[in-house]
């Protein structure tokens, strides 16, 4: 059995509930990054390697900026539909607006949802005009990039564990080709304040693992719901809440590192919840970047455990699972 073949199947059998229990999310202290590089490597090799899941404080994204891309992608969102419509997701491409129609494996239904992918090598004809949302393009543009720089102090960390080189990532995740396809993501909730009872049987995200190599999630303080669990392959699903917090980028191994890795990085189940009762039902905005190798380059573990696979192929594999046409 292939290796996405094999994470497609654990996805199908992950669409129950499941219990809910108390987990401490690991958090690890960015700075003086450099100076502390073997401190932090460390602590951020342990929690990769037994939870998946991790978050960074001190990190070095100025709060200013991550406060203007949230302003921004509100914006948006609030924009009119038939506006919106003019940039698409086109199937393979990772890169424009979609509603609703990320359907996960786990579940079969699509998420509650719309988001908006920026792909900087494919994004001609999908950036919104300055007349429609001024200052958009020049905020997310920098914002990617503090995103991207963060990513490869990570990945550099797993670099040297994994015995690669320093800039092994980095060259592999290079920004400055065509080839690049880390994934700048914007999502919008939809709200539910008014929503039938029987809408709250579902997710609005439902459970799966992410497909990149690592995700660094950006959430805003008050709006909830982010839950993972450790273990596909338990018998009982057990969840916990990753509440958001301000200051914190949260991160999580994806697939084609846990691949890279030959299995020794953990890609961790996680899903976003419904409200409680009582709990903000309102729109969720979270903003996610995801560092995916360049289409060339080829995704080898030091121990060869699963055969050499381009990234652009191994990410086409798992778009066509999870997005309808």
């Amino acid at each position: 059995m292939s290796y996405a073949m094999k994470e497609l199947n654990q996805e199908a059998r992950i669409g129950g509930k499941g219990v809910e229990v108390h987990r401490d999310t690991p958090r690890i202290d960015m700075s003086d990054f450099y100076a502390r590089k073997p401190e932090i490597t460390e602590a951020l090799w342990r929690a990769a390697t037994e939870i998946g899941f991790f978050q960074l404080e001190n990190h070095g994204i100025p709060q200013g900026l991550i406060d203007d891309a949230f302003a921004m992608s509100e914006g948006f969102f609030g924009l009119e539909g038939a506006t919106k419509a003019q940039y698409p997701l086109k199937p393979g491409t990772n890169a424009g607006w979609e509603y609703k129609a990320q359907v996960r494996p786990s579940t079969g239904t699509a998420d509650q949802k719309e988001s908006y992918q920026i792909t900087l090598p494919r994004m001609s004809g999908l950036w919104p005009t300055g007349a429609e949302l001024p200052g958009f393009k020049a905020t997310m543009l920098a914002f990617e990039r503090e995103n991207w720089a963060l990513g490869m102090k990570v990945l550099s960390c797993f670099a040297d564990k994994l015995g690669f080189g320093p800039d092994f990532f980095t060259e592999g995740h290079d920004p400055l080709v065509p080839e690049y396809q880390s994934t700048l993501r914007l999502i919008h909730y939809l709200e539910m304040e008014g929503a039938k009872p029987e809408d709250f049987e579902f997710w609005r995200a439902g459970a799966h693992t992410d497909f990149d190599c690592l995700t660094l999630l950006h959430q805003r303080e008050g709006q909830g719901g982010l839950q993972l669990c450790p273990g596909k392959e338990a018998d009982e699903l057990a969840w916990t809440d990753v509440p958001p917090l301000p200051g914190i980028v949260t991160c999580n191994i994806g697939d084609m590192l846990m691949r890279w890795s030959d299995d020794k990085l953990l890609s961790t189940l996680h899903r976003v919840r419904m409200p409680k009762p009582g709990e903000y039902m309102g729109p969720r905005y979270s903003i996610a970047f995801f560092c995916q190798g360049n289409t060339d380059t080829v995704i080898e573990g030091p121990q060869k455990r699963y055969a050499p696979i381009t990234a652009k192929d191994y990410i086409l594999q798992r778009l066509g699972a999870n997005f309808k046409a």
